[in-house]
């Protein structure tokens, strides 16, 4: 192992004990199980301190740790697996994700009927494509591929998934700014990212697929190789959901996807690992918001995760909370849906008792 690696993850290791740092990363690696790993690489030739390098730097990291390959989870596996044990609510090392079951789509419905609550829904999974490493080893040829068979795969799309592929390079200032105004343009600088080396090459590689009712839409090469959305105005979790199967379905005939007998679909970051859907409303729910730490008690209890309007690391704007699903681990991706259904369905009750 480079000296110079080894050093880094000494000084990485004792910062982040040292500091009052609350991610999972300070939690689970202990200094047994850094000697143990240190001086391992995947067949990819990844590094402890390329899975580590953005939680040493961002002490505020909730988790702390990335996967830069799919190879990752298995020659790292004594950080993280415990990490996946604790995010992912108790799916153990010895646990095995079941098998992808969209479950009957026709059993989800309408959450917010009378509109009073909810402003939009929204499910997304993420996928990475098989014999590639993720973002922070793909070389700059790889992002190139990578775009180019995604492109072709989503200009293939028909019907009401029909759309167009906008690269981000030399992307022009007028469609720059139309997918910025429709919040669909995600932009580099998160600095999570670029302390787990994923922002690299920017902007080659990376692009926005949106349907023509901008009602579906794929990020390339963001965080993950693809994040498939689907999302409309309202609280119709049914035909959202229905949408992003058909979708998900239509584009695995032509693309092959990363998976993992134990650990279902593989992604760059362990908190999306398994069925890899978040379901999420964007909802106002002023009394329970009127108290946020008891807002997000009682979301624990149902599952749920509250963040803020623009998601992780941002506040609510408005009083409007984006809140999903946390779990995508130990169940299909039927019952991951079904429990943010649930739980919306609850916090709504709740709101109107108070």
């Amino acid at each position: 192992m480079d000296p110079a690696v080894l050093a880094k993850l000494e000084d990485g290791w004792c910062s982040l004990n040292s500091s009052d740092s609350k991610s999972l990363l300070k939690k689970y690696l202990t200094k047994e199980v850094l000697d143990d790993l240190k001086n391992k690489k995947t067949n990819f030739g990844s590094t402890l301190l390329d899975c580590v390098q953005s939680g040493f730097e961002n002490h505020d990291s909730g988790v702390g740790i990335y996967a830069p390959d799919a190879d990752a989870y298995t020659v790292f596996a004594p950080i993280f697996d415990p990490i996946i044990e604790d995010y992912h609510k108790g799916f153990k090392s010895t646990d095995k994700h079941p098998a992808k079951n969209w479950g009957d789509v026709s059993t989800l419905g309408d959450l917010d009927p009378e509109c009073k609550y909810i402003i939009s829904t929204r499910v997304r999974c993420g996928r990475s494509l098989e014999g590639y490493p993720f973002n922070p080893l793909l070389t700059e040829q790889q992002y190139k591929e990578i775009e180019t068979k995604v492109s072709s795969t989503l200009t293939g799309l028909s019907g009401e998934l029909k759309g167009e592929f906008y690269p981000l390079t030399g992307m022009s200032k007028d469609v720059q700014q139309k997918l910025i105004d429709d919040h669909f343009l995600f932009k580099e600088g998160d600095r999570f990212l670029q302390a787990a080396n994923a922002s690299r090459f920017w902007p080659t590689g990376r692009g926005i697929f949106h349907n023509e009712n901008k009602t579906f839409l794929v990020w390339c090469n963001e965080e993950d190789h693809l994040r498939l959305i689907s999302m409309q105005q309202g609280g119709n979790l049914g035909e959202v959901y229905a949408r992003l199967v058909t979708a998900v379905n239509d584009v695995e005939k032509r693309l092959p996807f990363s998976h993992h007998n134990r650990l279902g679909f593989l992604t760059f970051c362990p908190t999306n690992l398994g069925t890899t859907i978040r379901a999420s409303v964007h909802i106002q729910l002023p009394k329970l918001a009127a108290d946020k730490a008891k807002l997000e008690e009682i979301a624990g209890k149902y599952n749920l995760q509250v963040r803020g309007t623009r998601g992780e690391h941002t506040d609510a704007e408005g009083g409007i909370y984006d809140i999903s699903n946390k779990r995508r681990m130990g169940l299909t991706e039927y019952q991951a849906v079904k429990e943010m259904n649930d739980g919306i369905k609850e916090l709504i009750k709740i709101e109107e008792q108070l």
